[in-house]
């Protein structure tokens, strides 16, 4: 991993006052700058020359190594980004950034929740996928394993797929919520590839020093895809966000100011969720 460690910055910097602010009762915890470019080299590097889908992206990592690569710090990265998120603000955000780094890598961007099933056009269509989903404290993980799911359904036989969660040793849940993790993808036909683990911190102010591992699997097993993709069952929603805080929300929609280049003091209006099977 070599490249000029102030030009990095700089470009992931750019990405960071391009964020909206984040909404803690969603779990949207962003992750601190040098870490951000770790993970977003790492990205560009199991990913290069590949089509990807990030489901759910808060931090910025996709923006982060789709600029790296197009600001010449590294000459790597994905062939093309697809963002899907339930967050208008950070959709929105994905759009207008990307269109400054074309042609040099194509990005797109999609309002999608993963209480939902996944949309036909997403599903089977890219080489891998990237998540750092709710860590599932509350949950026994169920928050990881629904954007795994989401992520495997938009994946091709052959793909790989990279999961951010919380790790730490003297924590049980964070050490369970691995283990059931690595436990449901090899029902889908996944073996953990490489783990790099306490990689990243966040602006966790109850929790300052928690850190996430960053996860690689590979599918190995084309027959245990699913085949078709369903909503997720309302028991599935219960304490999705942490305890006493369902995925009751939708969409989180935009409501713009007049300063368009600075996400930070957008305001915002929750869409609610409608369940249909209980």
């Amino acid at each position: 991993m070599e490249f000029d460690l102030r030009k990095a910055i700089n470009a992931i910097s750019d990405v960071v006052q391009n964020r909206p602010a984040p909404i803690r009762e969603f779990d949207q915890i962003y992750m601190k700058v040098a870490d951000m470019v770790i993970q977003a080299e790492y990205v560009a590097r199991v990913f290069d020359n590949k089509d990807i889908v990030f489901v759910g992206d808060g931090d910025g990592i996709a923006l982060s190594a789709a600029h790296l690569k197009a600001q010449n710090v590294i000459n790597y990265g994905p062939r093309s980004i697809t963002l899907l998120d339930f967050d208008e603000r950070i959709v929105n955000s994905v759009r207008r950034f990307g269109e400054k780094l074309q042609p040099k890598i194509e990005i797109s961007a999609h309002l999608y929740n993963v209480a939902e099933a996944l949309p036909p056009e997403h599903f089977g269509a890219y080489d891998g996928f990237h998540i750092n989903p709710p860590w599932g404290a509350s949950n026994d993980g169920e928050s990881v394993i629904a954007f795994f799911e989401r992520g495997s359904q938009a994946t091709k036989e052959k793909s790989l797929g990279i999961v951010v969660i919380a790790d730490d040793p003297d924590l049980l849940w964070t050490q369970e919520v691995l283990r059931d993790t690595q436990r449901r993808a090899l029902e889908l036909g996944y073996v953990v590839s490489e783990l790099l683990p306490q990689l990243h911190l966040y602006h966790l102010d109850d929790a300052p020093d928690l850190r996430s591992c960053s996860c690689l699997f590979r599918r190995i097993d084309p027959s245990c895809m699913q085949i078709t993709s369903e909503p997720l069952e309302s028991a599935r929603l219960e304490n999705f966000y942490g305890k006493s805080s369902p995925l009751r929300f939708r969409y989180v929609r935009e409501r713009p100011t007049l300063n368009t280049e600075r996400e930070s003091d957008q305001l915002y209006i929750l869409e609610k969720l409608e369940v249909e099977n209980g």
